[in-house]
């Protein structure tokens, strides 16, 4: 089970929060203006990348807030937590 670092409530177990997708995800500006491809592409279109990926979750079972987890999705390894509107920390992996 994960140990899910809530930047409000402290670290709770997996089971308390909801994951939302994948984060920084932009709705359109005006939506009416778009076509039904672009409209499908924002709703469905995601990445899935294996590595390192930004998601939204949800304190579900807690302050009900949204926050968003940078983690590695090969070793489920959660590498940083941060509020929605914060820029994404930098993450050193070591020499390269």
């Amino acid at each position: 089970m994960l140990l899910i670092q809530c930047p409000w409530c402290g670290p709770r177990e997996e089971s308390e929060y909801s994951y939302g997708g994948e984060a920084h995800i932009l709705r359109p500006e005006n939506p009416e203006a778009v076509s039904d491809e672009e409209w499908a592409d924002y709703l469905f279109m995601r990445q899935n990348p294996s590595g390192r990926h930004q998601e939204q979750w949800s304190h579900s079972a807690g302050c009900r807030r949204w926050f968003n987890v940078e983690r590695d999705t090969n070793t489920f390894k959660i590498l940083s937590v941060y509020r929605p509107g914060d820029p994404p920390p930098e993450i050193n992996d070591g020499p390269a």
